[in-house]
């Protein structure tokens, strides 16, 4: 052991205490015993610190950060340096709130495009996947702030999403599931990892010994801890045997005696408490030597926050050279997301962006001539005929549209799966209507995930910008006006119909 000395002077409660959190946030402390404490929160494309109450759904005010575009954004770069230098701006954020280990990033594959989450995760490909979350985790961990990959694994649903029990053969566990974050251990080295809610074949992820010894541990070489999802922990002496380090955010005097009742009782070697102990207070004590950053130079965030927006846009139609747009030409501006964007999910990745710009206030800044902005459509999906009529009025009297379509914040989140992959109804008759009144239109498209593309025969060009964070609007921009030439792939799949997907009756 690394640390004897410390743990000699710990009493058997001292060390079944520090096998959780002490709050929301915060591991145990023993500070005369030389046992500091270590502060964790969410990210992944940004920090998230809360400043009150705390949750883990995002529901609670936090501390202003950079929000940058998120995962499935970012995978569509293909760019290994691009996303290593965001992550280290997320990292230096981290350091200089005193954070300690940054929640992210999330990378689970894409098994189906109904996941609510999937907009966190990278690709449905494991070896892009592994790729761009090895970089994330090195540029975190450069700045000395610890990454925390998650959810370790399987884990590719929302519904039921603490007890589901991910069924899987050897074969697909290993190269499809577990490949990506074989590659995130191997070459990314992050400090710790999270585990999953779910169960793999019976067992769940938090106290299963194949995945965080066997696997983790013996056969990757991972140094770091082990960290539960909040409220992840099922069997709190079974997942301290198998090898994880912290159950969050705490599972109190209950989870502690449990522990001192083990040892005492034979049920658990104090041997392996002491190892898992010393192996935590490794990554704390090592923590406590990485000097904190002191200062932080937002404009340059906002830069690279806009950089990694136009480099993962992704022109997916450009009929008759419609784009780029040329200088002056008449524009009508259309779609509830040109003033108030589509650019994060919800749940606990919601970040309170620093900055935030729209289309509406940025457009003057480019060489077009916007003939008038109509909304278009109600976000909520709820059909509106006024709406719909101002901007039939308003595409007659342009050249071209801009059509800013999407999907709304309620359909992309933590905790729920999308009831389809198709755009709301609403938006999907707008864009039929427009045609018939103009037929150059340039669809502008924000989500998350997969979207069914039907609609896209009444259009001319379709720019897909997933969720491209706070300066999403001025990288679109630089697109459109073609100041920037569109450079992304698409990092999954998009089916003709959700009817091509393998199981889809059957998903979640």
């Amino acid at each position: 052991m690394k640390h004897k000395e410390i743990i000699k002077n710990l009493t058997l409660s001292n060390k079944a205490a520090l096998m959780s959190g002490k709050n929301m946030w915060e591991t145990v402390s023993y500070v005369d015993k030389e046992v500091p404490s270590i502060f964790l929160s969410d990210g992944p494309h940004g920090l998230r610190k809360q400043t009150g109450a705390a949750d883990h759904l995002g529901l609670n005010e936090s501390l202003p950060a950079t929000c940058f575009p998120t995962a499935a954004t970012l995978a569509n770069s293909w760019d290994e340096s691009l996303i290593e230098a965001v992550g280290y701006q997320i990292g230096a954020e981290s350091s200089y709130k005193d954070v300690d280990v940054i929640l992210g990033p999330g990378l689970n594959i894409k098994r189906n495009p109904k996941c609510g989450r999937n907009f966190e995760y990278f690709s449905e490909d494991p070896f892009l996947t592994g790729k761009m979350a090895a970089a994330h985790i090195r540029g975190i961990q450069s700045s000395g702030t610890y990454a925390c990959p998650k959810h370790y694994a399987v884990n590719s649903q929302e519904t039921i999403r603490m007890s589901s029990n991910s069924i899987i053969d050897e074969r697909t566990f290993r190269e499809i599931y577990m490949t990506g974050f074989e590659i995130a251990v191997k070459e990314g080295k992050p400090k710790s990892i999270m585990s999953a809610y779910n169960k793999i074949n019976g067992v769940y992820a938090h106290e299963n010994k194949k995945m965080l010894r066997d696997i983790l541990h013996d056969d990757w070489g991972f140094e770091g801890i082990v960290v539960s999802d909040w409220g992840g922990s099922n069997d709190h002496v079974l997942s301290v045997k198998n090898g994880a380090h912290l159950a969050m955010p705490t599972v109190g005097p209950d989870g502690q005696k449990q522990i001192i009742d083990a040892v005492l009782s034979g049920k658990l070697s104090e041997a392996i408490l002491d190892e898992r102990v010393d192996e935590l207070l490794d990554v704390i004590l090592a923590k406590q030597e990485i000097p904190k950053i002191a200062k932080i130079d937002y404009d340059a965030h906002n830069e690279l926050a806009q950089k990694a927006a136009r480099e993962s846009i992704v022109l997916l139609k450009n009929e008759d050279h419609i784009l780029p747009l040329k200088n002056n030409e008449s524009i009508a501006l259309i779609g509830d997301f040109v003033k108030t964007p589509r650019y994060q999910g919800s749940g606990s990745s919601i970040v309170n962006p620093m900055k935030l710009v729209n289309t509406l206030d940025e457009i003057n800044n480019y060489p077009l001539n916007v003939v008038a902005y109509a909304q278009g459509f109600q976000r909520n999906g709820q059909a509106d005929q006024k709406l719909l009529n101002e901007a039939l009025d308003v595409a007659s009297r342009a050249d071209k549209v801009l059509l800013y379509l999407g999907l709304s914040e309620q359909s992309e989140s933590e905790g729920m799966d999308r009831e389809h992959i198709k755009l709301a109804e609403n938006q999907r008759k707008l864009v039929q209507e427009l045609a018939k009144v103009n037929k150059n239109i340039v669809a502008v498209l924000s989500a998350g995930s997969v979207v069914e593309m039907t609609w896209d025969v009444d259009a001319k060009a379709v720019l897909h910008t997933y969720l491209s964070g706070q300066m999403g609007a001025l990288g679109i921009l630089d697109v459109l006006c073609g100041h920037v030439s569109p450079s992304g792939k698409l990092n999954e799949t998009y089916p003709h119909s959700y009817r091509d997907i393998p199981f889809a009756k059957e998903f979640p």
